[in-house]
C-alpha cells in the first residue's frame, strides 16, 4: 500500500467539501500548526531569552567566589613551608586566643588532637580558619557532636590536626 493510496479517501473527501468547509478546515490545521509552534519552539525560546539575566548574575556569582577561591589557594601555596615547631606554636595560639577553655590541645608524633567541649559554631569557624591559615594545618579526622545551649549551636568531640614532620 503506497502513502498516495493511504490519502486517497481523505483527498475524495476534501473534494467533495464546500468552498467555507475547506477554508474552516484550512483555519483549524493553521491553528493546530500555530499551536505546535508556539508550544514547541517559541516558548521554550522566550522563556529562556526571560530567564537568562537572572541566570547570568548567579553564574557571574558563582565566577566571583571561585575566582576569590583561587586567590586565597593560590596565596596559600605562596606561603613559606613552616617547621613543626611554628606550627605548633601557632596552633597553640590560635586555640587559646579562639576556643579558650573548650578546647584542650594533646600533641603525639606529627598529629595534634583538639578536644571540644561547648565550642561555639562561631568560635570553632574561627579557629578551623586561623589553623589553616597560621599554623598551615588541617583537619585528618573529626568526631563532632551537635549540641545546644541557650539556643546556640554548641560542638563536642575530637579534631585531630596534621602538623608538619619535626
Amino acid at each position: 500500500m503506497s502513502l498516495l493510496d493511504a490519502f486517497q479517501p481523505v483527498t475524495a473527501r476534501w473534494t467533495q467539501l464546500a468552498e467555507r468547509e475547506k477554508n474552516l478546515v484550512r483555519l483549524a490545521l493553521g491553528l493546530v500548526l500555530a499551536t505546535l509552534l508556539w508550544l514547541l519552539i517559541l516558548a521554550p525560546a522566550l522563556t529562556t531569552l526571560r530567564t537568562a539575566d537572572a541566570q547570568a548574575k548567579v553564574l557571574d556569582a558563582k565566577l566571583q567566589r571561585m575566582q576569590t577561591l583561587q586567590a586565597q589557594a593560590q596565596s596559600l601555596q605562596k606561603q613559606p613551608p613552616l617547621g613543626f615547631d611554628d606550627a605548633l606554636r601557632a596552633l597553640t595560639a590560635a586555640t587559646k586566643q579562639t576556643l579558650g577553655t573548650s578546647a584542650q590541645l594533646n600533641v603525639a608524633g606529627d598529629r595534634a588532637s583538639v578536644t571540644l567541649k561547648g565550642a561555639s559554631a562561631d568560635a570553632l569557624a574561627q579557629w578551623l580558619v586561623q589553623a589553616r591559615v597560621n599554623a598551615r594545618s588541617v583537619p585528618l579526622e573529626a568526631r563532632l557532636v551537635r549540641g545546644t545551649a541557650t539556643g546556640a549551636a554548641i560542638w563536642n568531640g575530637v579534631l585531630v590536626m596534621g602538623l608538619p614532620q619535626r
